[in-house]
């Protein structure tokens, strides 16, 4: 017999809707998962299973009371939320040492979302402190964990998010995605990342954003999963006139036949000139994979060359850490800091408002420019990661086997730390400055067989409003 976390969302879905499993037992069952796995996993740090229980209990009341077509969309499915996001009542830490954690006074808007849509949420998952990082390990609790290889990063921001959902922890989860949040850790796990274009959905959750690059998408292990919970993220358009949101929703579009498709394939990064980098020969096989899956569907794939403007890593990275700057943390807490965040906060605070503004219309140009490239193509193929998911505590140099938390004592190579990462992941950031959907897809494992060894993943970047047509080349590729 099949058990609950072998499901898909959407099935699970089916199921609570019938009321052939109740929500009480759907949440019953992923929180004792939790509890058996997540000492090991580190992908969460709250878990709120009192009040999920009671949510279970509501939902099956009003399952009993109403026809199915009645129930909210994502009725009695679990979930969790980033610890970068406010849940009334739970407590968010931001991942950081140096605040006060007390209990958030109400729901963000993407909790208040997926709640409306029948959600029932379980607990927080782990992030690096204000999300700022690749890698989701901080000083407050025990780093989060590769489900693949526990000696390796679930990556970042929404590292415990996408741990828990390769896991089999949750069905799904939302992620927010500012510089790579929802892809990177997606890829280094083996599971979907959807990012989407800007303005689509409610806005993620940061303490400030003054580029507007953070936005709220899916992570899932199918194509369907992540369909279906942007039908919950993104509302119909009420009223007639142009718009991109497909017939019926996403997951009824989802299964229908892309176009055939010109792709350009491209290792550039606005990276390279600052931190020249080589893909591993696992990225370059991934890329392969994901090129070949491509032409053998029928698309049309060549070289895109794209030319990114020099200035691109100083002006991302200042207005990247403009919110650190900002954050309000009491003096005698700054030592709290982990080095990396404190290192950008006092650089953040240094800096002018016209260096920041100047930064800001860079970035747009940059925007403008590299969007007009990338539109000689219906979509632009890149790795998704350059490197293979990196050992915990390879970022920091704290890395000393399964033992590397409590991190007292961090090395304070903030600069190296944040090279690594661009090194890391270098084709994220400019698709969120571009405000442009992107999906990562799990094609290659350095095993030879999905799931054995590491996964290793491609992205493709596509159009504003596009994200159904990447969610269809995903249905199409057999993910």
């Amino acid at each position: 017999m099949v058990e609950l976390h072998e499901l898909p969302a959407v099935e699970l879905r089916d199921l609570l809707r019938q009321g052939t499993v109740s929500a009480t037992e759907a949440a019953s069952f992923f929180l004792a998962r939790i509890e058996q796995q997540n000492p090991m996993l580190g992908a969460f740090v709250t878990v709120t299973a009192e009040q999920a229980m009671a949510d279970a209990g509501a939902a099956d009341s009003l399952q009993a009371r109403v026809p199915d077509e009645d129930l909210p969309l994502l009725h009695g499915l679990p979930l969790a939320f980033k610890d970068l996001t406010d849940v009334a009542g739970v407590v968010t830490t931001h991942g950081s040492a140096a605040l006060d954690h007390k209990p958030a006074q109400g729901d963000s808007p993407l909790a208040a979302l997926l709640k409306k849509a029948g959600a029932i949420s379980l607990g927080k998952t782990q992030v690096p402190e204000f999300g700022l990082t690749a890698y989701s390990e901080n000083r407050i609790a025990p780093p989060s964990r590769n489900p693949h290889a526990l000696s390796r990063s679930s990556g970042g921001s929404s590292g415990g998010s996408a741990g828990a959902v390769a896991a089999g922890l949750l069905p799904f989860a939302p992620g927010t995605d500012g510089g790579g949040s929802i892809r990177i850790p997606a890829a280094a796990c083996g599971v979907i990342g959807l990012k989407p274009g800007r303005g689509l959905v409610p806005a993620g959750e940061s303490l400030g954003d003054p580029a507007r690059l953070v936005v709220a998408g899916p992570i899932a292990r199918s194509f369907g999963d992540a369909a279906l919970m942007m039908d919950a993220l993104v509302p119909p358009p009420t009223s007639p006139g142009p718009s991109t949101y497909p017939k019926g929703g996403y997951l009824a579009a989802v299964r229908q036949e892309p176009p055939k498709l010109r792709i350009g394939v491209s290792l550039d990064s606005p990276w390279s000139g600052t931190f020249p980098f080589s893909p591993e020969q696992d990225a370059l096989d991934a890329l392969k994979v994901g090129a070949d899956l491509l032409e053998h569907a029928g698309h049309a794939l060549s070289e895109a060359s794209i030319r990114y403007d020099n200035r691109y890593p100083d002006a991302f990275t200042t207005a990247w850490t403009a919110a650190v700057g900002a954050a309000r943390i009491s003096p005698h807490r700054e030592a709290l800091l982990a080095p990396l965040t404190r290192t950008f906060r006092r650089r953040a605070q240094q800096r002018s408002p016209a260096k920041l503004a100047e930064s800001l219309a860079l970035l747009r140009q940059f925007e403008h420019d590299t969007a007009a490239q990338y539109a000689q193509w219906d979509l632009l193929l890149t790795p998704a990661l350059a490197q293979t998911p990196r050992p915990v505590g390879w970022f920091t140099g704290t890395m000393h086997g399964s033992d590397n938390w409590p991190a007292t004592q961090w090395p304070g190579d903030a600069d190296g730390d944040y090279r690594k990462q661009c090194e890391y992941a270098p084709w994220s950031s400019m698709v969120n400055v571009c405000g442009l959907p992107a999906i990562t897809l799990p094609v290659h494992w350095t095993g030879g067989m999905r799931g054995h060894g590491l996964p290793m993943g491609i992205q493709l970047v596509g159009p504003l409003g596009s994200e159904s047509l990447l969610l269809q080349v995903a249905c199409q590729l057999g993910f």
